[in-house]
């Protein structure tokens, strides 16, 4: 079994005359925790959607599970779990239905789904809110009812895009509790992107840091720090040196924005 699950090799995604993923290409292990980061329009979003199917490739390839996401792009969807920046569970349904519904978007067997749908309610402690309407749901108990739906299918690979954009410290943490188990008790890959460097610096077997659509550098965050040359510095001190120290928007225009900031509100 190769010891690779993602596979990218000179990925590009250009829109018009911006290229927001310039040529990448980059390798997760099986069972790594794996964060992307980058400012504001330095192409990580863009990067999910491709790996995830939901945008082709301009050029370049890229892989998931061993399958090609623009000629094997269903085997890809079978293949992996993702949970948006976006909401991504209905309000006007209890969790229980929630998964209910991903379970038989995911083919789940009929047989199999009772059984699921209790393992993945167990899996993010909310066995007790299962019978609630979502819309009732805290920010951080939605985050942990979509991670639930995405691991329905038991998939090797999940993508978080921002997962822990918009909420509080204790929130934050119990999403990481979770997504930890993932990787202990399951060996699933986790690619994820964030802002937060503590996130990356104490979770993370490897990062790589995303400038105007092109990877600066790959490593753990050990290597990563040892990268700027001094003793006591932090991720902050390496996402300055190799992310270029500023906010890039040219790829984040006004809807992107008031989604981002419309997810936070609606998370908070």
């Amino acid at each position: 079994m190769p010891d690779s699950i993602l596979n990218l090799r000179s990925l590009t995604r250009r829109f018009g005359p911006v290229t927001a993923v310039d040529g990448i290409s980059l390798s997760v292990k099986r069972g790594e925790i794996f964060a992307l980061l980058g400012s504001n329009g330095a192409g990580k979003t863009t990067t999910i959607k491709i790996l995830t199917t939901m945008l082709p490739p301009s050029s370049g390839e890229a892989s998931v599970a061993g399958y090609d996401v623009v000629s094997q792009a269903t085997q890809v969807r079978r293949s992996m779990g993702y949970v948006p920046q976006a909401i991504s569970v209905d309000g006007s349904l209890t969790g229980y239905e929630n998964l209910v519904v991903s379970a038989k978007l995911y083919d789940v067997p009929r047989r199999e789904r009772a059984e699921r749908v209790a393992a993945a309610l167990k899996l993010v402690d909310l066995e007790d809110a299962a019978g609630r309407l979502v819309r009732t749901y805290s920010g951080g108990m939605i985050r942990r009812l979509e991670i639930a739906q995405s691991t329905l299918h038991r998939p090797p690979v999940v993508f978080l895009d921002e997962p822990t954009i918009g909420l509080d410290p204790i929130a934050r943490a119990s999403i990481w509790q979770h997504v930890t188990r993932l990787r202990d008790e399951f060996g699933t890959t986790v690619f994820f992107t964030t802002h937060y460097m503590e996130e990356a610096e104490e979770f993370c077997d490897r990062i790589a840091i995303m400038h105007r659509g092109r990877i600066s550098i790959v490593g753990t965050p050990e290597e990563l720090k040892a990268s700027v040359g001094s003793g006591d510095s932090t991720l902050d001190d390496v996402f300055v040196h190799h992310a270029g120290g500023v906010i890039e928007t040219f790829t984040s225009g006004y809807r992107e924005t008031s989604a981002r900031r419309a997810t936070a509100r609606r998370l908070a």
